[in-house]
């Protein structure tokens, strides 16, 4: 996701791209922002942000040469900025360089569905909730199943054409508010 050499070697072997899923992230400690180093928030948003931005442009001509072009961004629901300023997350400093990425990658999904709609690509983003995964020692602890998210990737990632674009949505498939 942050070697663009080696993101342009890959693009170049792929000929044609349905559904890229941009899973990378990484989320370092769980900080606030007054106590987190700006390293740190440069090293998150360079994957996390940055990464996508990369991965995707260097795609998008495989992509438009797809029938049904779709593009997931996983995000989070501490990414949402309606669910941050309210009771969801009382513990709303914290992990800030994570969920500030993760609520710029929204904002790209948004002005990536606006700008490839005339392509026909679909892009949404989901949060898949907390998961079993190493992503730092809160989701390594918890007893959230990969799979339940995953069943949600693949549910946004096989879209009818008439389908939405531009949208946030839980594993489950519910909206998830920006």
């Amino acid at each position: 996701m942050t070697d663009t050499a080696s993101i342009a070697d890959a693009a170049r072997q792929v000929s044609t791209l349905d559904i890229p899923v941009n899973n990378a992230g990484i989320s370092g400690d769980d900080t606030t922002p007054d106590r987190e180093d700006p390293g740190t928030f440069r090293r998150i948003y360079e994957t996390n942000v940055f990464g996508v931005v990369a991965v995707t442009n260097a795609f998008l001509p495989a992509l438009r040469r797809s029938a049904h072009p779709r593009i997931v961004n996983i995000s989070t629901g501490t990414g949402s900025l309606t669910w941050a300023t309210g009771p969801q997350f009382p513990h709303r400093g914290s992990y800030a360089a994570y969920r500030s990425s993760k609520a710029a990658l929204n904002a790209l999904t948004i002005y990536y569905a606006h700008a490839l709609a005339g392509d026909g690509i679909k892009v949404n983003a989901l949060a898949p909730g907390l998961r079993r995964t190493d992503l730092n020692a809160t989701a390594a602890a918890s007893d959230g199943d990969p799979a339940e998210a995953a069943a949600g990737a693949v549910r946004l990632a096989l879209l009818p054409d008439d389908g939405p674009s531009g949208e946030f949505f839980s594993s489950d498939g519910t909206p998830v508010p920006w």
